[in-house]
C-alpha cells in the first residue's frame, strides 16, 4: 500500500470548523512572530476555492488580516493579478493560497516576487492532501519560536564543527565520514536573510558532506518522493547501499522507487546522495504523513536526497545544466550522531 490511495478522497470537501479555528491561531503567529507582520501594512492574498484546505486557510487569512486585499486567481485575468502583485511596496506581504500552483507566463512568482523586496508566505499543492491531511497540514503550522529557532541553531551550530556524522535506523548504518558544509535554516527567522518568508509549513536545516564520495553504508527509506511528487510509503523499507557516495545497490525496492532509481540513472548516470536534511516539524512523524512531499519535507527526522541536483552547493565537477534529479528520501531513524554526540533519539532532537 501507498501514500497514493488517498487520491480517492475528495480534497474539495470542507474541513471542520475547529480546523479553521486552528489555523487561525497558528497563522497569527506565523504573520506576527515569523514574518514580522504587523498592522498597518499592506497584505495581498492570492487565491483559489478548489479545495476545503485552500477554503479553510482562506478564512484563517480574512480573520487575521481583515484589511488585506484579497484576489480570487480564478476569477480574474492573469494581468489584472500582475498588477495587483507590482502595486505592492517592498516589505508588504503576499500570501498565495494554491490547490495546485499559479501560473503565469514568464512570471516565477515567488522568485519575482522577492525581488520586489516583498515578504512571501507560499501555501502550494494543497489538493494533494484531502481529507484529514489537511487538518494534519495546519497542524504543521504551529510556530513555536523557541523551538524552531533554538533546535535549529543548536543543530546548526554541532553540524557546523562536526568531523563526521552517522544515521542509525532498523539496524543499518549511514556514515558521513567528512566535515559538513555550512548547515543552512529554515525556521522561520529572516533576521540575517535578505529573503522573507517562503513555502510554508517550515522546520529544517540542512546540510550535505563536503566531501561526497565519504558517504557510505546502509540506509531504510520509509517513504520516498515518487514520479508524481507524492509520498510514496512502501510497505517494507527500501534499503540502498551506498558507497563513495552513489547508490550501488538496493533491497526490497518497490517497482516505483526502482523507477526512480533508473530515471536518475538513464539521465546522470548514477545516483548520488547529497542532502542531508535534519526535519524539525513535529506535526509530522513516520507514521503521521501528507501525501505532498514537499510538505511532508518538514517531517521530524532524517531525509536525504537522491541525484546530483542541489542548487545550495556548488561541488567540482557538478554542473547545474547536467544535474537534474533531486528525490527526496526519508531514512528510519534511530539515533543521530554529530562526531561522538548523539543529536536524536526516540523521534525527537536532543540539541
Amino acid at each position: 500500500m501507498t501514500a497514493a490511495v488517498t487520491d480517492t478522497l475528495d480534497s474539495s470537501a470542507d474541513l471542520p470548523a475547529h480546523a479553521i479555528d486552528q489555523a487561525t491561531r497558528h497563522l497569527h503567529d506565523v504573520l506576527a512572530i515569523a514574518l514580522e507582520h504587523g498592522p498597518g501594512r499592506r497584505a495581498l492574498v492570492v487565491y483559489d476555492t478548489r479545495t476545503g484546505l485552500s477554503r479553510a486557510l482562506l478564512a484563517a487569512y480574512r480573520r487575521n488580516l481583515p484589511d488585506a486585499q484579497f484576489v480570487d486567481f480564478d476569477a480574474v485575468e492573469p494581468g489584472a493579478v500582475l498588477e495587483a502583485f507590482r502595486a505592492m511596496a517592498a516589505h508588504e506581504l503576499v500570501v498565495l493560497l494554491q490547490s495546485t500552483n499559479f501560473r503565469l507566463d514568464g512570471f516565477r512568482i515567488r522568485v519575482e516576487l522577492f525581488k520586489l523586496g516583498l515578504k512571501v508566505i507560499e501555501h502550494v499543492h494543497l489538493s494533494r492532501m484531502p481529507g484529514i491531511q489537511g487538518e494534519h497540514y495546519i497542524d504543521a503550522l504551529a510556530y513555536d519560536p523557541a523551538y524552531f529557532r533554538g533546535t535549529g541553531r543548536a543543530l546548526k551550530e554541532r553540524i557546523d564543527r562536526a568531523p563526521h556524522g552517522r544515521v542509525v535506523g532498523g539496524g543499518e548504518t549511514l556514515t558521513f565520514a567528512s566535515p559538513f558544509e555550512s548547515a543552512k535554516l529554515n525556521i522561520g527567522d529572516y533576521s540575517e536573510m535578505h529573503n522573507v518568508g517562503g513555502q510554508f509549513p517550515i522546520g529544517e536545516v540542512f546540510t550535505e558532506a563536503q566531501d561526497l564520495e565519504a558517504v557510505h553504508g546502509r540506509v531504510q527509506v520509509h517513504v520516498f518522493g515518487d514520479t508524481n511528487y507524492r509520498s510514496n510509503h512502501p510497505e517494507v523499507p527500501v534499503t540502498l547501499i551506498i558507497e563513495r557516495g552513489r547508490v550501488v545497490a538496493s533491497e526490497n525496492a518497490t517497482p516505483a522507487f526502482q523507477q526512480v532509481l533508473d530515471n536518475i540513472t538513464a539521465e546522470e548516470g548514477e545516483v548520488w546522495v547529497r542532502e542531508l536534511g535534519f526535519g524539525l516539524n513535529r506535526a509530522f512523524t513516520r507514521e503521521l504523513r501528507v501525501d505532498d512531499i514537499g510538505t511532508y519535507e518538514r517531517m521530524c527526522g532524517i531525509h536525504l536526497s537522491l541525484g546530483a541536483k542541489h542548487g545550495v552547493y556548488t561541488k567540482p565537477g557538478f554542473k547545474r545544466k547536467d544535474a537534474r534529479f533531486h528525490i527526496d528520501v526519508f531514512a528510519v531513524t534511530d539515533a543521530v550522531f554529530l562526531g561522538d554526540e548523539q543529536v536524536y533519539a526516540e523521534g525527537r532532537w536532543l540539541a
